[in-house]
């Protein structure tokens, strides 16, 4: 097959790993891990799990919706080629994962946690709220004494579990001599109990028991729709590891890991397998698939002194591959080193939050000490002077400031995930509203990344009938879209004999006597023409060429255009060829574009944005556009892009529409503007409640009713984000 551009998904998507067959029979470790991008429902998992099991060999198999992978107990004759084929057949992409690169991810455990602190923290607040009317009610002496210490006996265990993940910041905090929010939360939460314990003890007519469990159920509360923002299972950077093959095979025929080989060593690659080192091809022909590394889906011929890269795919003939660098050495090993580089980088980004906490924390203690001292030194009266000191830091108490991020943040999640996009990371928001640059991948973002006939009416029924049956031999892009087109226009096949494929070259049989062929313009002697195209030759009939085109992405050109409207420059950047990449820059109205750009090329171009002040947002699909996704200052994958690129990017895109992401930016303005009408609330909030628990005429309670007002009011301005 030939063509002048290229496009960049899937073969290896589904072929990826495939057809390691003898290289697994000679692996004692029967366990098989299968990543599984497409799945996305409990009838998804019944359906895989279901194939999985009944598979001969196979003697458990369970699904991860969450991670999106299948663990696969098996016999050792049960191969991964042979597993992801049965999941082909089914309709689920699968690919194999080396779970000995694979970190122990949990899979929610904090979040888990928090909201069992949570509800604890609620259903014990309701108790003391209970306690404590009656104690407002008129119960005195005895009957007071006893119900505080019911209350004691509620809100003491409580305090020490639920609000368990403040102080341990707050301690972590303290112990390097620094201040985060959770100190001064810690630090009310413990005085109110404490100064309440102390009431109690001395037969006195107020404790603060509900107080220190409100505060904890508040901030309880912000904390968990923060962490439920936050949904980034794992580095992407570890996801690229585990893509790399685990084994190889010795020309001699012998399997090894890929940690044994050497440099000069010699690898046989089966058809279907992903290559599993950097090298140079020796013996053999074939077609390679580069879509992994580069973008480029059309594969490429390969033939001795061609060289190829750990993570391309073999797709048609055996191949035998000279070492030129193994495991850590290779150029995929190099990219996940990349993304891992861009990953630590971006997250030194500082959201508005903690910006404020630096300011706010030092302030709320200073003005605590201040009125215990000022109160100490006014009345002599430690008791006073403490209450006076534990209200102050209720009122001051950040959980309005703790509540304006992930409140907002919830809302704008909420309404972006209705239209089509999830949003995974705390500051995406933020950093989405400051973008200026929109950088798009093409093949697979912009496009579908399927290649569609284009010159269907210039054909006969007879040359299509014969095109439709030599195509059905091959695997290759081009003749499957060939196939489906043709299929689509309702022409029988014709009936062909000696059909095979001819690695590297094309598909040849044999029609009435005449040698037919479907392939590269080279190998037919035909003229190649300038777009992408592949050739049929009847006998000695003049070659045919037929012409593909890649489609673009439904909102493609509308994303591109209200970008524009909203004053964005929007830049291509695509490892295609320059004929292809300028086409569907013209299509969607893209000015700026690059074509033959590496993996390292993208995310280089991104950092000299930034280094020029942009503030670019990468919007791409494969594992060669991951380095870029991460370097970015903000990303968007698609919702069918691999696995690894979906893992490292802030949003995911639900739908098939590029539309959303135009709205997304303006979401994100909106909600940067509502977090800093909340910090603006909390402030307004403590110009008169500080004064107030100053002067000594709020109680701990009232403080406490006070911080929760405040709450519920910055709450309130978040759900106005829902409203288009």
């Amino acid at each position: 097959m030939s063509g002048a551009s290229q496009m960049s998904a899937c073969p290896a998507c589904v072929a990826a790993p495939a057809a390691e067959a003898i290289a697994a029979r000679n692996v004692k470790d029967a366990s098989i891990m299968l990543s599984l991008p497409g799945i996305h429902c409990a009838a998804c998992i019944s359906a895989v799990e279901r194939a999985l099991n009944a598979e001969p060999g196979v003697t458990a198999a369970r699904v991860n919706l969450t991670l999106k992978r299948a663990s696969i107990k098996a016999e050792p004759e049960v191969t991964p080629a042979r597993l992801i084929n049965l999941l082909a057949r089914v309709g689920y992409e699968a690919h194999e994962l080396d779970a000995g690169m694979l970190g122990s991810t949990e899979t929610d455990r904090r979040g888990r946690a928090l909201l069992t602190r949570l509800a604890v923290a609620g259903f014990a607040m309701m108790n003391v709220m209970l306690l404590s009317v009656a104690v407002w009610s008129g119960a005195t002496e005895a009957t007071r004494d006893l119900f505080h210490w019911i209350s004691a006996a509620i809100a003491l265990p409580t305090i020490a579990f639920s609000a368990q993940p403040f102080f341990t910041s707050a301690w972590g905090a303290l112990r390097v001599r620094r201040l985060n929010m959770d100190v001064p939360i810690s630090l009310a939460i413990i005085l109110a109990a404490g100064m309440s314990v102390y009431e109690t003890m001395q037969s006195g007519e107020h404790a603060y028991f509900d107080a220190a469990l409100s505060l904890t159920f508040f901030l309880l509360a912000g904390r968990y729709l923060d962490h439920r923002t936050r949904s980034i299972a794992r580095s992407a950077a570890e996801e690229l590891t585990a893509l790399e093959v685990p084994r190889a095979l010795r020309a001699s025929g012998e399997t090894v890991a890929v940690a044994e080989l050497a440099v000069g060593d010699l690898v046989r690659v089966l058809p279907g397998a992903r290559v599993p080192v950097d090298g140079v091809v020796l013996d053999g022909e074939s077609e390679i698939d580069r879509s992994l590394l580069t973008g480029e889906s059309l594969p490429v011929a390969a033939r001795a002194s061609t060289a190829v890269s750990a993570g391309e795919v073999n797709l048609t003939g055996a191949l035998v591959v000279r070492v030129s660098a193994a495991g850590k050495d290779t150029s995929l090993h190099r990219m996940a080193d990349l993304v891992a580089m861009a990953e630590t980088s971006r997250n030194r980004y500082t959201s508005l939050a903690d910006k404020a906490a630096r300011i706010y924390a030092p302030v709320v203690h200073l003005l605590a000490f201040a009125a215990f001292g000022g109160w100490l030194w006014a009345s002599g009266d430690v008791r006073l002077a403490l209450n006076i000191a534990v209200a102050v830091l209720i009122i001051t108490c950040p959980c309005a400031l703790g509540l304006a991020v992930p409140a907002v943040t919830t809302a704008a999640s909420g309404r972006l995930f209705r239209a089509g996009m999830l949003i995974k990371s705390a500051t995406a928001l933020e950093r989405l509203a400051e973008v200026d640059t929109v950088v798009f991948d093409k093949t697979g973002t912009l496009t579908r990344g399927r290649p569609e006939l284009t010159n269907l009416a210039d054909f006969s029924d007879e040359d299509l009938s014969v095109a439709a049956a030599i195509a059905a031999g091959s695997a290759h892009p081009l003749a499957q879209s060939l196939v489906e087109a043709i299929r689509a226009a309702a022409i029988e096949p014709v009936g062909l004999s000696d059909l095979r494929e001819v690695p590297g070259h094309g598909v040849e049989g044999r029609w009435q006597g005449m040698a037919v062929r479907l392939g590269r313009a080279e190998w037919l002697g035909a003229q190649a023409v300038s777009t992408t195209a592949t050739y049929l030759k009847i006998g000695d009939r003049e070659p045919l060429a037929f012409r593909f085109a890649d489609s673009l992405r439904e909102g493609a050109a509308e994303v591109v255009a209200a970008l524009h409207k909203q004053r964005k420059d929007v830049v291509l950047l695509s490892g295609d060829a320059p004929e292809a990449v300028a086409d569907i820059a013209r299509r969607v109205g893209i000015e700026a574009w690059e074509a033959q750009m590496l993996p390292a090329d993208k995310a280089a171009r991104i950092a000299v944005l930034a280094k020029a002040g942009r503030r670019v947002l990468m919007v791409g699909d494969g594992l060669n556009d991951t380095a870029a996704l991460a370097s970015a200052h903000v990303s968007i994958s698609p919702a069918s892009a691999l696995e690894a690129a979906r893992v490292v990017s802030d949003i995911v895109l639900l739908g098939s529409s590029l539309a959303p992401i135009a709205e997304a930016i303006a979401v994100a303005k909106s909600a940067t503007l509502r977090i800093k009408e909340n910090f603006a609330i909390a402030a307004l909030y403590n110009l008169i409640a500080i004064p107030v628990a100053l002067a000594g005429f709020a109680t701990p309670l009232a403080a406490a009713l006070a911080m929760s007002g405040s709450s519920i009011s910055v709450s309130l301005n978040a759900l106005r984000l829902t409203r288009r």
